[in-house]
């Protein structure tokens, strides 16, 4: 499967966007899906995941409450609303499929997209 991202910009504390992560190639219907993101100099890290069938969402405590991860298997799409962003959101931002294990380990996925650009200016 592949993935892009798309919709990151440029955008001021406490503004919004909208993330979205369009598959290609297979239907993501039956994987569990997460972003994560990575910052200039830091380490990817994951932000939040969602089930296959939209049953359970998962967090980062840096995110919880500000961002929401939904999908559309019918788009074979991924969504990330992101709303009261922050500086320190700024990063590329990746959408992955999940193989297993535990959500926040970047060794459990695979098919990782082209990332999305976010810049959060204060």
């Amino acid at each position: 499967v592949q993935l892009q991202a798309s919709g990151g910009g440029s955008v001021q504390a406490g503004g919004s966007l909208r993330l979205s992560c369009a598959a290609s190639g297979r239907s993501i219907s039956y994987y569990d899906m997460a972003w994560f993101r990575q910052a200039p100099g830091k380490e990817r890290e994951f932000a939040a995941a969602i089930t296959y069938n939209d049953g359970n969402r998962y967090y980062a405590d840096s995110v919880k409450g500000r961002f929401t991860i939904s999908r559309d298997n019918a788009k074979n799409t991924v969504y990330l609303q992101m709303n009261s962003l922050k500086p320190e959101d700024t990063a590329v931002y990746n959408c992955a499929v999940f193989m297993g294990g535990r959500y926040y380990d970047t060794a459990n996925y695979n098919s990782w997209g082209q990332g999305t650009l976010v810049t959060v200016s204060s």
